[in-house]
């Protein structure tokens, strides 16, 4: 794996909505996932006018491209003692993966996640990509023993 200087992460700005928009709509159409991308463009552009909801960062490489994202989704629960938060999404287009930048933004994530005081950071890794668990857990990330479930409202 290469740790590849020449893609620059950062937080993200709300002049690059477009480009994380369709990083996460491919995402979504990769995972088989069908919400809409106006549904995303409102999630983000939330987060990305209120910190209170997370941050959100961007990959980009040569020439400005825009080829990775990760959101995190900041929450106030009890069970770590105060505000701590979840990588939502992580995505590196598929041509720019095995090339480091997956780690990269995991790093990053970490960073600003520590300095602005979260207590945790949680992670679903869906049973269908496992490949991604050994990059969380060179990160520090531990699985845990509970079930998830879910209910659509």
């Amino acid at each position: 794996m290469n740790s590849n200087p020449a893609y620059e992460i950062h937080p993200a700005k709300p002049d690059e909505l477009d480009a994380i928009v369709d990083l996460l709509g491919r995402q979504l159409r990769e995972h088989q996932i069908d919400t809409g991308l106006d549904e995303v463009r409102s999630v983000i552009e939330r987060i990305l006018t209120d910190p209170r909801f997370g941050f959100v960062l961007i990959a980009r490489g040569q020439g400005g491209r825009a080829v990775g994202v990760a959101l995190g989704a900041a929450f106030l629960g009890i069970e770590y003692g105060g505000v701590s938060g979840w990588i939502e999404e992580l995505y590196v287009l598929p041509e720019f993966r095995d090339q480091g930048i997956g780690t990269r933004l995991v790093a990053e994530f970490i960073s600003i996640a520590t300095r602005l005081g979260w207590r945790a950071i949680d992670i679903e890794v869906d049973a269908d990509h496992r490949r991604v668990e050994s990059l969380y857990g060179r990160h520090g990330f531990q699985p845990v023993t509970r079930a998830r479930f879910c209910r659509k409202l």
